[in-house]
């Protein structure tokens, strides 16, 4: 076999035909759309995810059979039917109007292969395994872990001619453009999940490799930081309940400081950055000060250290309702937004943030005004590290049990017949 010459195809807005509706199609279809081609599907029947695209007008199906006319106007043909000898019409067809075809059933009589894919920002990479599919795949992983924790670097030398001459690509989700941007590397909020370092993103453990300035909380998981090149700088911006801790103005302001002294800063946060963790304030702040914001999501504790601590907070049959609340002022307090007497008569699950020394003002609250007192109750602390532990109770004893047992901040508090839902 002659060797293979590879290429980048730039499909936007060009015509591409797939064959077949079945699961090797419906693997193939969302690649071509990422890559912004107008794809034709020609198939009797297709999977349902591809019946919705259709629907969606992403993509033009025609329910029948191939026929050759339908590789006219189509700069790739991709031929994934289950037929061998369909998708030797259709490979047939596509070299009679030289058109490069991919066959998902035969690569040797294709004119043209798939390689293993991996992308990373504006990089991708395509591994070609010379016809062995899973060698590319294997290698394809290898070079996507390296490049996902900063092992393996692909640091930007030059920006591409498009980008100066040409209107700037669309932003990704996520994204958060003020209206007069300043020429900076920007900011990215990164939510690194409720303690584990394997639970963050993907996108966030991409983006901390790529950090100058690493802003970061301290329920963050600090195993983080120990994989970050030796010349980043890592500010501290703990906030300790009622001990040490920096003002969130002056995180604000560090944040801002070194974005417009030309670093690129990411604010690493424990959980998801706009679930109670003040990323809004945060996002603001470099908004006005004209510094472009990344928003990464994280697994927000609200739901991941229930869940770490086998307790979910739905499930068919036990509720239809999930409401996450800020403990962090009881509810006598001046400054509580919560409508406790309309959370008392809920019956679903309540999940309880920053609210270990308000736990027995809620809890006795929510039993005057009408919760019942019987209803189980659970303490997770330290969710998502080796340190982690439950109580149970009820509703009425929890706030001691949790005291007795010695529970301390971070700790997230469960309300509901969830608790006990699984053995």
């Amino acid at each position: 076999m002659s060797a293979l010459y590879p290429l980048g195809l730039r499909l936007a807005g060009r015509r591409v035909l797939v064959t077949g509706g079945g699961t090797v199609a419906q693997r193939r279809v969302p690649v071509l759309l990422d890559a912004g081609a107008d794809v034709v599907l020609v198939a009797p029947e297709v999977t349902p995810a591809l019946e919705d695209l259709a629907t969606a007008g992403r993509i033009r199906w025609e329910r029948r059979a191939f026929v050759p006319s339908d590789v006219d106007g189509a700069w790739l043909v991709v031929a994934a039917t289950d037929d061998p000898a369909a998708n030797a019409d259709a490979s047939r067809a596509a070299e009679s109007a030289r058109t490069f075809c991919v066959r998902a059933d035969d690569a040797d009589a294709a004119t043209a292969w798939t390689p293993a894919v991996a992308r990373h920002d504006e990089v991708t990479v395509a591994v070609l395994g010379g016809g062995d599919p899973r060698r590319a795949a294997w290698l394809r992983d290898r070079i996507a872990a390296g490049l996902a924790d900063g092992d393996l670097d692909a640091p930007r030398f030059r920006r591409p001619d498009r980008d100066r001459h040409a209107d700037p690509p669309p932003d990704r989700p996520g994204v958060l453009r003020p209206a007069d941007p300043r020429p900076v590397p920007g900011v990215a909020l990164v939510g690194a999940g409720p303690g584990d370092p394997e639970l963050i993103t993907v996108r966030g453990r991409r983006l901390l490799g790529r950090a100058d300035v690493v802003v970061v909380d301290r329920l963050a998981p600090q195993l983080l930081l120990d994989g970050l090149r030796p010349d980043v700088e890592v500010v501290d911006a703990a906030k300790i309940p009622h001990g040490r801790q920096l003002a969130q103005e002056a995180i604000n302001a560090t944040i801002v400081e070194h974005a417009l002294a030309g670093r690129y800063v990411v604010r690493l946060k424990g959980g998801d950055p706009f679930v109670f963790g003040r990323g809004g304030e945060e996002a603001d702040a470099c908004l006005a000060a004209g510094v472009p914001v990344e928003v990464v999501p994280g697994v927000t504790s609200a739901i991941s250290v229930p869940g770490l601590a086998g307790i979910p907070v739905t499930h068919r049959g036990v509720t239809h309702e999930l409401v996450i609340v800020s403990g962090h002022v009881p509810p006598d307090h001046p400054d509580s937004l919560v409508d406790w007497a309309a959370l008392a008569r809920l019956r679903g699950t309540v999940v309880l943030l920053m609210a270990v020394r308000t736990l027995p003002a809620i809890s006795a609250t929510l039993v005057r005004l009408g919760r019942p007192a019987d209803t189980p109750a659970a303490v997770v602390q330290e969710g998502g590290t080796a340190h982690q532990r439950t109580v149970t109770g009820t509703l009425d004893t929890i706030a001691d049990i949790a005291t007795a047992a010695g529970i301390t901040a971070p700790a997230i508090v469960v309300l509901g017949d969830v608790v006990t839902a699984l053995p």
